[in-house]
């Protein structure tokens, strides 16, 4: 019996061309704890330093993380991290994350092409080999946390993570002003139509402390996050302030948290990471 099987497997195998790439997404998952998806209804609400300071926070806590960067057509995860270079092989014939630190491994497209500046035109089936490559093809190992940073809106990206990470957990960045927020509770939507989990909601640029009079400054408005994740009935995981700092240093591939990890902005995101290994124990 064991040899038929065995025989109907190769077969559907053959029949099947992706079958091969599935079955390595599979072996992959199964060795990933928990899985998150950082996402937003638009773009400027900073969800791409969200999900490199969530990763390190949840590094820094000596937590092994993986990090891939799905914003296809504009990955800057590297450069935040001051990353160069591109991926190694493995003997095996897999791609090698690289690393931030031990506990930190990150895989972007940016880190497959020579030319950083190289514009990426690739129509949606392409983006799906290529994630489920970034999941499949990669030495991960075992890891506690795997965050997923999704270019923004509701397209291809987001859509293969939810179609191929049937346990992956939304985490949804906002700012509080209500142009943003009309656009979350579309992010919002389409994961609840996917039977997608959302771990929780994420305030961003909440508030800006003057370097002057120490007066909070609130540039975009004011708990329109907390508002909003009360109304749709999910979890509000903080605010986060704006720092003009987190600029120069993702601008320069310096890590916010490794210069400034007394300030705020990294008090808030360690919070976060705590929320979520609280959660995920």
């Amino acid at each position: 019996m064991a040899k038929i099987h065995q025989d109907m497997h190769s077969a559907k195998k053959q029949n099947d061309p992706h079958a091969a790439q599935k079955e390595a997404v599979e072996q992959s998952l199964a060795k990933i704890k928990n899985k998150f998806l950082v996402m937003s209804g638009k773009g400027g609400v900073g969800k791409t330093s969200t999900s490199v300071n969530l990763a390190v926070a949840l590094s820094n806590l000596k937590h092994r993380v993986g990090l891939i960067d799905v914003d296809l057509h504009g990955p800057d995860v590297p450069r935040m991290l001051g990353l160069s270079g591109v991926l190694d092989i493995t003997e095996d014939r897999k791609l090698q994350p690289q690393y931030y630190s031990e506990y930190l491994g990150v895989v972007s497209v940016e880190s497959l092409t020579p030319n950083k500046d190289d514009a990426i035109i690739w129509r949606g089936p392409i983006k799906y080999s290529a994630i489920q490559q970034f999941i499949g093809q990669v030495a991960w190992g075992d890891l506690d946390y795997l965050i997923i940073d999704a270019p923004p809106g509701t397209g291809d990206e987001p859509l293969t993570v939810a179609q191929t990470i049937k346990d992956a957990q939304a985490i949804i960045v906002t700012t509080p002003q209500e142009v943003a927020l009309a656009d979350v509770r579309k992010s919002i939507n389409f994961c609840r139509k996917l039977n997608m989990k959302i771990f929780g909601l994420i305030e961003n640029m909440s508030s800006l402390v003057c370097p002057h009079c120490n007066n909070e400054l609130e540039l975009f408005g004011s708990g329109g996050g907390k508002r909003t994740a009360d109304a749709m009935g999910i979890d509000f995981l903080g605010k986060v302030p704006f720092d003009p700092q987190m600029v120069s240093c993702g601008d320069s591939g310096l890590v916010y948290q490794e210069k400034y990890p007394d300030s705020p902005v990294s008090k808030a995101f360690a919070g976060v990471a705590r929320k979520i290994i609280e959660t995920t124990r």
